[in-house]
């Protein structure tokens, strides 16, 4: 199953851009033999000024087709990373060629997009920069990747 982080904003060089190609590289290596994987990402920018809808309506664009839609909200589930890595199990035996992970802009994730969402997945009830919380996505992904394989990285 691809898995593919769909998210508002330009990434730049610096500490956040080495975390996720860290975690990003982790993922697809540990995932391969779990039928996980490839991660990419995919950036969309308004430059227009629109707004929340118009972010909507780029990310749209930037969603596979027929992907389990799953947006980073601070109203989502809260989860822990042997539920997130079952969730993810589940979805890839389900028969689900792709996975994309929403992270909206300054404002969140219009409502338009919500709505459709299969799943919305909250990473606590702080709210964290767009970047981070992209840092955080991969290290998790990385992490469900890791617990699906019994390796020893997640201790409880």
């Amino acid at each position: 199953m691809r898995v593919q982080i769909c998210a508002v904003g330009r990434l730049r060089a610096g500490p956040e851009a080495s975390l996720i190609d860290d975690y990003t590289t982790r993922f697809d290596r540990t995932g391969r033999a779990l039928g996980l994987g490839p991660l990419s990402i995919a950036e969309v920018e308004d430059k227009k000024g629109g707004g929340m809808k118009a972010e909507a309506a780029l990310l749209q664009r930037a969603l596979p087709k027929g992907a389990v839609l799953v947006t980073m909200d601070e109203r989502g589930k809260l989860l822990s990373s042997p539920e997130f890595a079952s969730k993810l199990a589940e979805w890839r035996d389900a028969g689900r060629s792709d996975v994309a992970f929403v992270i909206g802009g300054a404002d969140g994730i219009d409502p338009s997009l919500r709505t459709q969402a299969d799943f919305s997945i909250s990473l606590g009830k702080m709210v964290w920069p767009h970047m981070l919380a992209r840092a955080m996505l991969c290290e998790q992904l990385y992490r469900a990747a890791s617990i699906l394989a019994g390796s020893p990285y997640h201790r409880t």
